[in-house]
């Protein structure tokens, strides 16, 4: 399965923008599905995650202003970033099940 991410892009603080993750494959409702982040020197770390059905969880430091989602029939994973701060900045990585996405790039100015 490839991953194809997109959607990442310069944003000032308080913006908002929307990440896609394109599947090459469909996408079960079983799967689990994930977005990442990585700061520039920083480790990789969990943003939000859906497992099954609807069981979502969210770093404390996006909870309230995240949002992960998926289309079944799109085969698309999708992550709503609003209120955004410069400490969002990073590269984010879309996966699902063991599959990684390749990245996509948000960078937010004060």
């Amino acid at each position: 399965v490839q991953l194809q991410a997109s959607g990442g892009g310069l944003v000032q603080d308080g913006g908002s923008l929307r990440l896609s993750c394109a599947a090459s494959k469909r996408i079960s409702v079983t799967n689990r599905v994930y977005w990442y982040r990585q700061a520039p020197g920083e480790d990789r770390e969990l943003v939000a995650s859906m497992i099954g059905g609807g069981h979502i969880d969210y770093a404390a430091s996006v909870k309230g202003r995240f949002t992960i989602s998926r289309s079944v029939a799109e085969n698309t994973l999708s992550l709503q970033m609003n209120s955004l701060k410069p400490e969002d900045t990073g590269r984010y990585y879309c996966r699902i099940g063991q599959y990684w996405g390749q990245g996509t790039l948000v960078t937010v100015s004060s």
